[in-house]
This record gives C-alpha cells, sequence and structure tokens, in this order.
C-alpha cells in the first residue's frame, strides 16, 4: 500500500525541512558581533537601498522605537548612517555606509567558509547535486528580494 504523505506535498516538506536544517546550521555559525535582525536590516539596506526608519522597522517586522535602537546602534558601530531624502528634506533615510558594505562582505565570506568546509566532506556525487541546485537556490534569493520589493512598494503605498 502506498504512504499517502509520500506525495508532491510531502517532498516539498523535506526540502523545506533541509533548507531551515541549513539555515541553523549557518545562524549557528555566524559572527555574534550585531544581532540577527541588525544584520538583516544591514542586508535589506544593501539590497533595497536607503530606507526610512518606518519602512525598514516595517520590512524587518519590528517596532519602530526597537529599529530606532538599532539604527542607532549601527550608526555608532559606523555601519549605517542617516541621512536627509534627496527628494524631501525633511524626511531622513537610513542608509548603508561603504564599511557597512565591507561587514557584509566579510560576514558573507565567514559563513560561505563553514558551509564550504562542510560540502567539502561530501561525496562527488552529493556535492554535483548541490551545484545542480544553484540555479533554484539563487531563485530563493530572488523570490524574497521581490517581496521585500513589494512589502517596501505597499508601504509607500499606505503613505
Amino acid at each position: 500500500m502506498s504512504d499517502p504523505t509520500a506525495g508532491p506535498a510531502a517532498g516539498l516538506d523535506a526540502v523545506a525541512a533541509a533548507f531551515y536544517g541549513l539555515v541553523t546550521l549557518i545562524l549557528r555559525n555566524r559572527p555574534r558581533d550585531i544581532s540577527p535582525t541588525a544584520a538583516s536590516a544591514l542586508s535589506t539596506l544593501n539590497r533595497s537601498g536607503p530606507q526610512r526608519l518606518t519602512d525598514l522597522a516595517a520590512i524587518e517586522g519590528v517596532s519602530q522605537p526597537s529599529m530606532t535602537v538599532l539604527v542607532t546602534g549601527l550608526e555608532r558601530a559606523g555601519l549605517a548612517e542617516r541621512r536627509p531624502s534627496p527628494d524631501d528634506g525633511r524626511v531622513v533615510l537610513v542608509a548603508m555606509t561603504p564599511a557597512g558594505a565591507d561587514y557584509l562582505r566579510s560576514r558573507r565570506r565567514t559563513g560561505t567558509a563553514v558551509v564550504a568546509d562542510l560540502i567539502g566532506e561530501l561525496t562527488a556525487a552529493d556535492t554535483a547535486a548541490l551545484a545542480a541546485a544553484v540555479p533554484a537556490i539563487n531563485r530563493l534569493t530572488e523570490l524574497d528580494a521581490h517581496r521585500t520589493a513589494a512589502t517596501t512598494h505597499s508601504i509607500e503605498a499606505h503613505r
């Protein structure tokens, strides 16, 4: 008798669970000099460019006062700055600094090295399977970027 949980949805759940496990591994081995929320906010600024503080808070799913504290910490670390909007001098935007961009690159290199070391322990067949999945994995990242852009657009439309 066939297992009804072994259909396509179960396969997708297995893929999602495997990715979740990989993300957990990466997060466990990440640099801990800034919070995950601060790193996420920097990544958002890197992908989307300068943002209003309130918009950045909405994108990151935190309160505006929490984002204010977070951005202040990023400013003190030299990773982000507040600047007037070129469209409206009354509006302040949060932008990533060159040091913030360098920090993100370094953080990615560190994370990549951890995963690369583990991949180096796999068989050639497993490594080839992962290599074949790279386009689909990159597409997931693109889909997330589109969602972030849609969230930003929705926030701007409600102003």
